[in-house]
């Protein structure tokens, strides 16, 4: 989506696939490009296992791109490495430990301490999580009783928000993969496109 609908913008209008920030305000947002998806028709870099983004529409500046580097049980790694080989960090999923919890993100950046994406679930003793279910019980049930009389039925699943720090300090956050915000200045973009583009499944 490039524009979306605004009082004053009738109609949403969509463009090139892009990584996107949003820009202006109210009936003036636009959501401007600045990187963008590979097109199917453009060979993978040698060693590229996954996605890969460029500076330009034309894809012929590459930006970065990933590489499935490792994996077990338990992790997949996946090294990031700019348009000229060299690795910029990686990105790891992390299965959980605990059964019914989902997975937890690693984000390596040289030079910088550990970066753990996680959710509310993925963190605190037995007790803290025993309360936060029973508070997620009581919710849920609020939700399911105003979703009766929604209209259109069924609502799709909400993305799940993920809190990104390092050294206790809040360096992202994402709701899904669909949109990531960037709270410290240090942090490499393309670490944060990677694990858009590989998705929080």
């Amino acid at each position: 989506m490039e524009k979306p609908t605004t009082p004053k913008r009738n109609r949403a209008v969509r463009g090139q696939r892009a990584v996107r920030v949003p820009r202006g305000g109210g009936n003036y947002r636009v959501y401007a490009p600045c990187a963008y998806l590979a097109p199917a028709s453009r060979p993978a870099p040698p060693g590229s296992t996954g996605p890969r983004l460029y500076e330009d529409p034309e894809a012929q500046n590459l930006l970065c791109y990933l590489e499935l580097s490792g994996e077990d049980n338990n992790e997949k790694r996946y090294s990031v490495r700019d348009g000229q080989g060299e690795l910029i960090g990686a990105v790891r999923r992390i299965a959980s430990s605990r059964r019914f919890l989902k997975h937890t993100w690693r984000i390596d950046q040289p030079g910088h301490p550990e970066i753990v994406g996680r959710n509310q679930w993925a963190a605190g003793s037995t007790k803290e999580l025993a309360e936060l279910a029973a508070t997620k019980v009581v919710l849920t049930t609020f939700q399911i009783i105003a979703d009766m009389g929604a209209e259109g039925g069924d609502q799709p699943p909400k993305p799940r928000t993920l809190e990104w720090k390092s050294d206790g300090k809040l360096v992202m956050t994402s709701e899904g993969s669909q949109l990531v915000t960037i709270k410290a200045d240090w942090l490499d973009r393309r670490l944060a496109f990677a694990f858009a583009l590989i998705g929080d499944a």
